[in-house]
C-alpha cells in the first residue's frame, strides 16, 4: 500500500503541458512515485486552462513553426527572454490561466510544475497572495529560460548541476540539481546484457555491430533523414531511429538501407540498452533517459530554440558533444559508442518525490513508510 500521511491528508497538484511529450513524461514519472508512496497525488495539463485557440498556438504552432518556419520559432524563443510584444501576450495567456490554476490548487499543499507556462502562472498566483501552496518547478530542458523562473516559485530544480549553475548565474535564481524523472528501468540493471541481445535479435541487429539509436522527441522533428542518412551511409553503425508519432517520417526512413524505423515505443529502456550511442536533436526527457542508462549521447542538428540552447549546455558541460558537420557526426559516434558513460549526474541526485515529502513535512504532513515499501 506504500505510505500514509499521519493527520490530515497531504495532497499535491502536477501541472504538465502537453506541447510534445517530455512535460508529460516527467510529470507521469512523479505522479506514479508519489502514489507509490500513498501521497494522494492530482494531474493537471496546464493546456486545458486556456482557451481552444490558445491551444492550437501552442500544440499546433509549435509543431507547423519547427517544421515549415523554423526562424519564427527562434525568433519566439529569443523573443520570450526580453520585454516584447511576444513577452506579453506570453503573459497575458498565463492571465487567462489563472482562475482554472488557482481552483486546481487551493486545497493542495505542494504544487510541482513541469512546464513553464504552468511555473509562470502559479508564481504570479502566489506573488498575489491567491494560493498559499509550496511551488516547485521542475525544468525539464538542460537550457534555463525567462519563462522557466518565477521569483515566488519556492523551489527551482533540474536534472544537473550544469543546468542549476545557468540558473544561479544568468538568472540569480536559486537551482538545486534532482535525480532526473525517468523509469528506474533506465538505470543499469545486472540483466543489461539479456536485454540487450534479446533487443538485437527482435530487431535483426547485428549482436557485435556498433548502433546507434536515433531519436527525434515524440513528434519526429528536425533534419531527421539527414542524420540518419549520414549515420547510415558511413558504415560506422547501424541505425535504430525512433520517429515517434509521425508516421510519414517512420515510412520514409524505413525505406533505407541498413536503416531500422520504429514508431512510438514505450521500451525504450531495452532499446537504450541494445544501443551504443545516442544521437539527439532537442535535448528533452530522451537525454535525461540515455545519462541516466549510462548510453553516450551525441547532439547534432538541434532543432531552433530550446533545442539549440540545450545543445549549447549539455556539450559546455561535457555531457553530450555538439558536432558541427557530418564528417565530425561520424567521427563522434565511432569515437563515443566504445564506452559507456557515468551516470552519477542524474542518478545520485536526491530523489524529486522525497524532496516533495520533506516539503509536505514542513507544511506538518508526516508520511510513515509502511512496512512493505521500504527499501530492500
Amino acid at each position: 500500500m506504500g505510505r500514509k500521511a499521519l493527520g490530515t491528508t497531504a495532497r499535491v497538484c502536477v501541472i504538465s503541458g502537453s506541447v510534445g511529450a517530455g512535460h508529460d513524461g516527467a510529470a507521469d514519472e512523479l505522479i506514479a512515485r508519489l502514489r507509490d508512496l500513498g501521497v494522494e497525488t492530482d494531474r493537471r495539463d496546464y493546456l486545458d486552462a486556456l482557451p481552444r485557440m490558445c491551444r492550437f498556438v501552442l500544440r499546433d504552432g509549435y509543431k507547423a513553426s519547427l517544421v515549415f518556419i523554423p526562424q519564427l520559432f527562434d525568433w519566439v524563443f529569443d523573443s520570450l527572454e526580453d520585454s516584447t510584444f511576444v513577452q506579453r501576450t506570453t503573459f497575458w495567456m498565463c492571465g487567462i490561466a489563472r482562475r482554472h490554476l488557482r481552483r486546481w490548487v487551493r486545497d493542495n499543499d505542494v504544487v510541482v510544475s513541469t512546464y513553464m507556462l504552468a511555473s509562470q502562472t502559479l508564481g504570479e498566483l502566489k506573488e498575489a497572495g491567491e494560493i498559499d501552496a509550496t511551488l516547485v518547478t521542475f525544468l525539464t530542458d538542460p537550457a534555463v529560460h525567462r519563462m522557466w523562473v518565477h521569483p515566488a516559485v519556492d523551489h527551482h530544480v533540474t536534472v544537473t548541476e550544469a543546468t542549476a549553475r545557468m540558473g544561479r548565474m544568468v538568472y540569480r535564481t536559486p537551482m538545486t540539481p534532482v535525480g532526473g524523472l525517468v523509469s528506474s528501468r533506465f538505470v543499469a540493471r545486472a540483466d543489461v546484457v539479456t536485454r540487450r541481445e534479446r533487443m538485437r535479435a527482435e530487431l535483426g541487429l547485428a549482436p557485435d555491430s556498433t548502433v546507434a539509436l536515433v531519436v527525434a522527441g515524440s513528434l519526429g522533428m528536425g533534419e531527421v533523414p539527414h542524420t540518419v542518412r549520414t549515420i547510415s551511409t558511413s558504415g560506422v553503425a547501424q541505425v535504430v531511429v525512433l520517429c515517434g508519432r509521425n508516421k510519414q517520417l517512420r515510412r520514409k526512413l524505413s525505406q533505407l538501407d541498413g536503416v531500422t524505423a520504429l514508431g512510438w515505443r514505450k521500451d525504450v529502456p531495452d532499446l537504450m540498452a541494445a544501443a551504443d550511442v545516442l544521437v539527439h536533436n532537442a535535448g528533452g526527457l530522451s537525454v535525461t533517459e540515455a545519462l541516466t542508462a549510462g548510453l553516450p549521447t551525441i547532439t547534432f542538428r538541434p532543432i531552433p530554440g530550446h533545442g539549440t540552447a540545450n545543445a549549447q549546455v549539455l556539450a559546455d558541460a561535457g555531457l553530450a558533444p555538439w558536432p558541427q558537420t557530418e564528417a565530425e557526426l561520424v567521427a563522434a559516434v565511432r569515437d563515443h559508442a566504445t564506452i559507456r558513460t557515468d551516470p552519477a549526474a542524474v542518478v545520485r541526485a536526491r530523489d524529486t518525490a522525497a524532496m516533495v515529502l520533506e516539503l509536505l513535512a514542513e507544511r506538518g504532513h508526516h508520511v510513515v513508510p509502511d512496512r512493505d515499501s521500504r527499501p530492500a
